[in-house]
């Protein structure tokens, strides 16, 4: 896809770009020839780069797209499917792209689809799990699993009837049909359609919008928001983002303090709020 933005590479991968620029990064599958498809291999790069990601500070938020301008990504490359998943170099079956769906959920940071074509199977289900999804005028959306013996029956069904609700999510899946950017934005599917050209400059000037939001809020919403769907898991994630802010505070800092120079800790000089 071609870029109006100076973006500098952070790591060289075989399958994927993945890049920065001023407090953004884009993770771009570099499988064109193949409407960006994934495999094995595509899919351990993109797990390596978003938990850089998610230890760099500089690192504000993140975009997934495609490249090229025709498929933002058609799912698991079905020439590399075998017995019980996707064969990787080392020959073992594998469902690796459950473990980036995760790790999409997890960090603790805005992630941006930026669908440019065709968004299609697990490609689908890849948008439907970012935080926000911001598309191109020509961008296609479509479950594939049933036409090719395949489905997803966790975030890609879940999930993406939280967005577009019980009867669509049906729809989507049983007929396989394809839905313009117009109508993915009618149903609550995407969040905003921008002509081709002027993909990622939105979508960029909105990474710049959030990133001048607090940066604890935006985490705390993300964890609130998942907790509901991800059960026990969701809410350890949110729980643990409230410890950190808990040991952010002077109240917490005295505990640790009085353990340290053992002595009793002195907590009525903090006030309960009502």
């Amino acid at each position: 896809m071609s870029s109006t933005i100076d973006w500098v590479s952070i790591k060289k991968y075989e399958d994927i770009l993945f890049l920065f620029k001023e407090g953004i990064s884009k993770i771009e599958i570099n499988r064109p020839w193949c409407h960006n498809a994934f495999r094995v291999e595509t899919v351990n790069e993109m797990i390596d780069a978003i938990n850089i990601c998610s230890n760099r500070n500089d690192i504000d938020l993140l975009i997934i797209t495609g490249s090229g301008e025709k498929s933002f990504c058609s799912g698991g490359d079905q020439k590399t499917r075998s017995m019980g998943g996707y064969l990787g170099k080392d020959g073992v079956p594998r469902l690796n792209i459950l473990e980036f769906y995760k790790k999409i959920r997890e960090i603790p940071k805005p992630v941006i689809a930026m669908v440019n074509g065709y968004a299609v199977g697990g490609g689908h289900v890849l948008h439907v799990v970012c935080d926000l999804t911001i598309a191109s005028d020509n961008a296609i959306f479509s479950q594939a699993g049933p036409k090719i013996g395949s489905f997803d029956g966790g975030f890609g069904c879940s999930y993406l009837a939280r967005h577009i609700g019980q009867k669509k999510t049906r729809e989507m899946w049983f007929l396989c049909k394809e839905y313009t950017a117009k109508e993915a934005l009618e149903m609550g599917l995407i969040n905003k359609v921008v002509e081709k050209k002027e993909l990622e400059n939105k979508t960029i000037e909105w990474c710049k919008i959030i990133q001048k939001r607090s940066p604890m809020a935006l985490r705390m919403i993300k964890r609130s928001l998942n907790a509901e769907l991800d059960g026990q898991h969701g809410l350890m994630q949110l729980a643990g983002d409230a410890t950190l802010m808990f040991y952010l505070m002077e109240e917490s800092q005295e505990g640790k303090n009085a353990f340290l120079e053992k002595r009793s800790p002195n907590f009525k000089k903090y006030p309960k709020f009502l």
